[in-house]
């Protein structure tokens, strides 16, 4: 039986369910969301889980304000809850007749802006929270001897599945057939009519593509078919949390600025499957090593500060930073280099002077930390993810 690893996100979600009537815990698929659920109510008799791909458990629905009446004590929790739209507008007729807190727990795989145009009428009723695939964080937390080290983390991804693997190869057959049943099963549930094989072609040109900024009208002649289907296609990526697009920074500047987002794969391990790259020495000789840790990066350091907005800042002439991350008048940096001596590009003085930033760092594969006198710290991901705990 495989370990369960505690998470980041335990903390907000029985804070939400002592707050809200519903709490929504929205995910990609196989991250951990029934595990993180199952095992935060395993203490209360008074739970009642349905799992929406489960034809008994929808049979108990035929009749649902029959069944949510006399079920009205408990906890229900619904998994895979995009599967029942048709039920949103009945949860707020049942939470208005009872406000209490911790009435719906609902479990999705789509992302909240996806379960928003069901859940309008749950508004100020419903408490959102994301969890992502198992963090470096995470996994230090649980066993700091064996991910002392991101490169495992980093090569396998954050899938529970993959991640605890007993071997690179058992973790890339399950990403593998991840992929397959993504594509096969999963989009058409999620309403979307777009053929597996169109769809895998665009995600692993999305592959080549990732940590670059988005050229639809490129893609879509590769992929011979228009600007806006690509838009379509990279929608549903990211809607079901596979694809993140980052936005680029605005700032006041006489220089010219990218306008478009970069787009990465938000799991790292997904990410090298599609490019068919299957053990860590593979990925240290491969020509996306460096977006790939630049993507890497980005996820475990986003997860870390929910709350804070993130994006990029590129200028027409090729100054840029990495990553951005914005909360109020606050503002940090971050470079990705995948090299134990990581060295910055010549305009990287001038780009801090624009951004202004209260910390900026540089995150590379080092063992120590040390400052540059440009204002910025050269650190290892570990380093940095421990002083973001006392910003956050």
């Amino acid at each position: 039986m495989q370990r369960y690893v505690r998470r980041d996100a335990e903390e907000e979600l029985a804070q939400s369910l002592r707050s809200f009537p519903v709490t929504a815990l929205l995910g990609p698929r196989q991250c951990g969301k029934s595990t993180l659920a199952r095992r935060l109510v395993a203490d209360r008799a008074d739970t009642l889980f349905l799992d929406l791909e489960r034809p008994s458990d929808l049979r108990k629905l035929d009749d649902p304000e029959f069944f949510f009446h006399t079920q009205r004590e408990k906890l229900i929790c619904l998994d895979e809850v995009q599967r029942g739209p048709e039920l949103f507008p009945l949860l707020r007729v049942m939470v208005d007749a009872d406000r209490r807190p911790g009435r719906f727990l609902l479990l999705g795989s789509a992302s909240q802006e996806l379960i928003r145009q069901s859940s309008e009428t749950l508004a100020g009723r419903i408490h959102y929270v994301e969890l992502t695939p198992l963090t470096y964080s995470e996994l230090i937390a649980d066993d700091a001897q064996h991910y002392q080290e991101p490169l495992g983390p980093w090569n396998r991804g954050g899938f529970p599945d993959s991640v605890l693997a007993r071997s690179d190869q058992a973790s890339l057959t399950w990403r593998m057939d991840f992929i397959r049943t993504f594509l096969e099963r999963d989009i058409p549930q999620f309403g979307f009519k777009v053929p597996a094989r169109t769809m895998r072609r665009f995600w692993t040109m999305l592959a080549h593509y990732h940590g670059q900024t988005l050229n639809a009208s490129k893609l879509g002649q590769a992929l011979d078919v228009s600007h806006p289907t690509i838009r379509s296609y990279l929608d549903i990526l990211e809607q079901t949390y596979m694809v993140r697009a980052l936005p680029p920074v605005m700032v006041n500047t006489k220089k010219r600025l990218v306008k478009s987002p970069k787009v990465y794969l938000r799991d790292s391990g997904i990410l090298h499957a599609l490019l068919e790259i299957a053990e860590l020495d593979g990925l240290l000789g491969h020509p996306v090593v460096g977006a790939s840790w630049e993507g890497f990066c980005i996820e475990q350091i986003t997860a870390r500060m929910r709350g804070w907005r993130a994006g990029f800042y590129r200028t027409s002439s090729g100054e840029e930073m990495d990553l951005v991350l914005e909360r109020g008048r606050k503002r940090l940096v971050f470079e990705f280099k995948a090299s134990m001596s990581p060295r910055v590009s010549r305009g990287f003085p001038g780009t801090l002077e624009v951004l202004r930033p209260d910390r900026a760092w540089i995150i590379g594969l080092v063992n120590e930390p040390y400052p540059l006198r440009i204002g910025a710290v050269v650190a290892n991901l570990r380093t940095v993810l421990e002083d973001l705990s006392d910003l956050d």
